[in-house]
């Protein structure tokens, strides 16, 4: 039997390449595709800018992260191929960087064009080879308010050189000196990115690299400059958490702390280059930072374009305003009464996030209420949702937080609010060692008399107010018996350092979330061609889920799969997966929320929650899933569906190659600006619900439900 298991596991790392995608060459693709929007001239010039700006901070995350990661797999497992692709370690790296190179001639031609439409608008971002008099002496002021900020370190050539923080620019100079070189090192990290003045009503903006760079001979008065160039360099972050067993209990936090610090000294993966560096001077650095060439890339397009928040005035470089409507009518001590009657759906950043706060502060001023659970991933700066949880601690509830530490490039952000939380009355847990606890989970338990009562919320996004504007996410409320009840196992087995068991009404990762999924599929391949499947993620890498896709298309099941990053699954394949389309939006927002509709009709079942179709989300983090059941839920979901269905403007489809095409004559359909008429639009108040009622009772029909409710929607 283990033999068996053994083989049928080898064929799956076998899989033919021709159906699948390597994950990195994916994502690549989907950075593409963000690049293009800067290029788009179509949209605003400032936001194009943005896109820019987005399309870089992607990659340095990028070669932080998954370059880390292959990097130490070349190191410990070079003989090991990737299950989709085939490739090795080294030659997937390999094709990243020749990918990054092809799209680098792209980012160039965009960022030259972006200054030159800005120089025509009369913002000038200065460049020092073409200065005139007037902007070089206004520089020279600048370079003399910010001097005293600038501290050189000038080592000899065979001294180690001074340590670089990655993701901050150094201007890096050679200096002559007789036969010798030695070598200068002047870090950015006190001065701001930029400067700006104003001359005959045209905004000049200075970029501090560049400006310290072309003042050096002022800086290092003594010195002869060989050459100079500005660097920044991106250090692997892929560091474990080491000797973590049995329950994360309070030492998670020093833990944690540890792993940033090691992170912060972890090997350069990649290094960026403005300006020339010549022989020997540029063999000279890279062999101390031992970095290979192959890792260098030279560019003119400056590594931060934050410059772009200075720019005033031109209404028609952004995007007209889009303020979250406030289209949920609920006051305090509404909340309850209405959500136990209807289940709720909240829409982001098209609705606002404040009743999800609100409906926080009428737990904790509710003196029936006796708990608030929730699981935290990330949080902005000064949350609101925080602030609500340490009141109702405050206000005698009994508040417990799951806080993920390891919320990558979040963890110092969630160590001090597990402290301030802790402060506040909170219980504080850290979730489980093995498994990152990435659900979007509230329940709030009431007690009336003697019964209790929950309130349920399962979230595609995180709890943060920020991206609650800026991403699109889902957020379900229910007082569903049976959704409350699961969600209280969850919470009792993860403040024992358990995985959540089993459920009944939710779908919890990473037990009950790819067995439902793969049963739902089973469902829609036993109608054929009547079978229908929609999927809304980010992401999508698991064999087994792919596997079953395929099965669904060759049983004439019809398959759309929007997602918006990574897809290893090709469509179009004959005998393969000609049912399948993948359509991927890149607009305004970033799509985040996640739908899983299987079947149409009566019969369709819809889910929304936190965790995509990738291996990590199946199999090592813990998420949460929610059915919606009401016909108003069902019904705004499946809106969200046919707008992304009828995006031609922002959506793209994916060819059989792995290729990206947009459809022409789109303009109008954008998706996103189709949902955000639609949910601004939507009022909820206890006053409609309650008219209507009222309406009812008086003409003496019956509860319209079911079937019945979704003709009266369709005729109206």
């Amino acid at each position: 039997m283990a033999t068996k298991e053994k083989k049928n596991e080898n064929e799956k790392q076998t899989a033919p390449e021709s159906i699948y995608i390597n994950r990195e060459l994916s994502w690549l693709a989907f950075n593409l595709r963000v690049l293009q929007e800067a290029a788009d001239p179509a949209v605003p010039l400032l936001e194009r800018l943005k896109f820019l700006m987005i399309y870089q901070s992607n990659l340095e995350e990028f070669y932080r992260v998954r370059i880390g990661i292959l990097s130490h797999r070349a190191l410990l497992t070079p003989d090991k191929r990737d299950p989709l692709s085939g490739l090795l370690p080294e030659a997937q790296i390999n094709e990243v960087l020749r990918v990054t190179r092809e799209q680098q001639t792209l980012m160039e031609a965009i960022w030259k064009s972006i200054r030159e439409e800005l120089r025509a608008s009369g913002v000038d971002v200065l460049d020092f080879k073409k200065i005139s008099k007037v902007d070089e002496l206004m520089s020279k002021k600048l370079f003399g308010d910010i001097r005293d900020l600038l501290f050189p370190k000038i080592i000899d050539m065979d001294q180690p050189l001074p340590f670089l923080w990655s993701g901050e620019s150094n201007v890096i100079a050679f200096l002559g000196r007789g036969t010798g070189m030695r070598l200068c090192v002047i870090p950015l990290h006190r001065v701001p990115a930029y400067l700006s003045f104003e001359i005959d009503g045209c905004q000049k903006i200075v970029l501090t690299a560049q400006l310290v760079r072309h003042f050096l001979p002022l800086l290092l008065k003594k010195e002869n400059i060989l050459q100079s160039a500005v660097v920044e360099i991106t250090r692997n972050a892929d560091v474990f958490l080491a000797d973590v067993e049995g329950r994360a209990d309070d030492e998670m936090r020093h833990k944690v702390s540890t792993m940033l610090t090691k992170r912060r000294r972890e090997m350069p993966v990649r290094v960026r280059i403005y300006g020339k560096l010549a022989e020997p001077g540029r063999a000279a650095l890279l062999k101390k930072l031992r970095v290979p060439e192959s890792r260098v890339f030279t560019q003119t397009v400056p590594f931060d374009l934050s410059f772009r928040s200075c720019i005033g005035g031109h209404e028609n470089f952004r995007y007209e305003e889009r303020k979250p409507a406030r289209d949920i009518g609920l006051k305090k001590g509404e909340y309850f009464s209405y959500i136990e009657k209807h289940d709720l759906l909240m829409s982001f950043p098209f609705q606002s996030m404040m009743p999800f706060v609100d409906l926080i502060y009428e737990a904790a001023d509710d003196p029936e209420v006796l708990s608030i659970k929730i699981t935290l991933y990330r949080m902005s700066g000064s949350s609101k949702i925080a602030a609500a949880l340490a009141y109702a601690a405050d206000r005698g509830k009994d508040v417990l937080c799951l806080l993920e530490l390891r919320a990558r490039f979040d963890e110092q952000n969630n160590i001090d609010y597990s402290e301030m939380l802790e402060d506040a009355g909170c219980r504080v847990i850290y979730g489980l060692p093995d498994h990152k606890v990435h659900s979007k989970l509230c329940v709030i338990t009431r007690q009336h008399g003697g019964n209790l009562s929950r309130i349920t919320q399962v979230g595609t996004g995180n709890y943060n107010e920020v991206t609650g504007e800026q991403y699109t996410d889902l957020s379900l409320i229910t007082a569903r018996e049976a959704a409350g009840l699961d969600a209280e196992a969850a919470f009792a087995a993860l403040e024992n350092g358990e995985i959540p068991p089993e459920a009944r009404c939710l779908w919890i990762a990473p037990l009950s979330f790819k067995s439902r999924v793969l049963e739902m599929l089973d469902r829609e391949i036993a109608k054929g061609e009547n079978g229908r499947v929609a999927i809304k993620a980010n992401a999508l890498n698991n064999v087994d889920v792919m596997e079953k896709l395929i099965a669904c298309s060759q049983a004439g099941v019809k398959v759309e799969l929007f997602i918006r990053g990574i897809c290893s699954l090709r469509p179009g394949v004959p005998g393969m997966t000609e049912n399948i389309t993948v359509t991927s939006v890149v607009g305004r927002w970033l799509e985040h929320s996640r739908i899983y509709s299987f079947g149409e009709g009566e019969e369709q079942r819809l889910f929304i929650g936190s965790g995509d179709l990738l291996n990590r989300n199946l199999e090592r983090r813990v998420e949460a899933f929610l059915e919606a059941v009401t016909p108003d839920t069902r019904e705004q979901l499946n809106e969200v569906l046919r707008a992304l269905r009828n995006d031609r403007e922002k959506s793209r489809r994916m060819l059989r190659d792995g290729s990206y095409v947009r459809d022409a004559g789109g303009a109008g359909t954008s998706s996103q600006e189709a949902l955000y008429r639609y949910f601004s639009a939507r009022k909820v108040s206890p006053g409609a619900a309650a008219a209507a009622e009222k309406t009812r009772k008086q003409t003496g029909a019956p509860p319209v439900t079911g079937w019945r409710a979704w003709l009266k929607k369709l005729f109206r």
